[in-house]
């Protein structure tokens, strides 16, 4: 066969090659499109949960307490340890513990799952002023100078507490001669703890 012959067969292949193909296609029951099909992005998700294995190590460190961080804009317990049995201790030493845990930036697994705290790494803790009642703690800032989720965050923490919140009330100062106001740990407060500034607070006498 010549050259000039073979080249005259070859469309006529190429033609039936593609209409198997296509017959093959349609036998699968897939559609063929001429238009990309966009999928979207994959669905984010942030669960605010903890693998067992990052709560048992966790809890190596020392005597459980839980703690409020934020995630998902509201505030949801964590487990940690601190090196003092809490019955056992005072409740400055108390309040101390838990708001260092409350500094403490996030493990590696708490910020995986999504949390995170608001509270500033200098702020400290201390025992009632003159003139407050003995229930009443003393922060290093303000607390209504506070962010409002930081705020959120502490009186939650601390309203798990009896020793630090008798009858479920966080007595709360700050350095200056103000006097200490009472917060109440709300469903709101951790449902939204952004949008309630005043955190449910109530006037002491």
């Amino acid at each position: 066969m010549r050259r000039s012959e073979r080249r005259g067969h070859r469309p006529v292949a190429a033609l039936a090659g593609a209409a198997l193909c296509a017959v093959l296609v349609a036998g699968c029951g897939i559609r063929t499109t001429s238009v990309p099909v966009d999928a979207g992005a994959a669905p984010s998700r942030v669960p605010c949960a903890l693998h067992a294995e990052d709560v048992a190590a966790e809890a190596e460190r020392g005597a459980p307490v839980q703690i409020y961080l934020v995630c998902a804009s509201q505030l949801v317990t964590v487990d940690r340890a601190v090196q003092v049995e809490a019955a056992k201790s005072d409740r400055l030493q108390v309040a101390t513990e838990l708001l260092t845990e409350l500094r403490r930036r996030p493990t590696a697994y708490e910020q995986q799952a999504g949390f995170s705290t608001d509270v500033p790494k200098a702020l400290r803790v201390y025992g009632p002023g003159a003139g407050d009642a003995k229930e009443a703690l003393r922060l290093s800032q303000q607390p209504e100078d506070l962010p409002a989720e930081a705020l959120a965050q502490i009186v939650c923490t601390f309203a798990e507490n009896e020793e630090l919140a008798p009858g479920e009330t966080v007595t709360l100062g700050g350095p200056g001669k103000y006097p200490a106001r009472g917060y109440l740990c709300t469903a709101e407060t951790k449902a939204s703890p952004k949008a309630v500034p005043t955190l449910g607070s109530v006037g002491l006498p």
